[in-house]
């Protein structure tokens, strides 16, 4: 899979997980955890603490590790909002 495409597969993957809500899929529970879109909230809240740690303490694998978390949920939160990578992609680019 190109580099590319990661991002997109990653988002339909979540998109099916929110749609099918197998049993057992850690995704699939953060769409029907009881506290809600909190739920998604904190972990993000998590991962961006642990993003900014691993990079004050120059910990290259970790800063990476928790940076694909920190996506990942953040991605998440994009689904729960009826949102879409091609929306992100639209932000950035009339930023660039």
């Amino acid at each position: 899979m190109a580099d590319a495409e990661t991002l997109d597969a990653l988002f339909a993957t979540i998109e099916d997980r929110k749609e099918r809500l197998p049993e057992g899929s850690y995704t699939a529970s953060l769409f029907t955890h009881e506290k809600g879109e909190n739920a998604v909230l904190e972990k993000i809240g998590e991962e961006t603490t642990e993003t900014i740690l691993a990079a004050k303490d120059d910990d290259t694998e970790e800063l990476t590790a928790e940076a694909a978390d920190l996506v990942y949920h953040l991605l998440v939160l994009f689904a729960q909002k009826d949102l879409d990578v091609s929306d992100l992609r639209a932000e950035l680019r009339d930023r660039f």
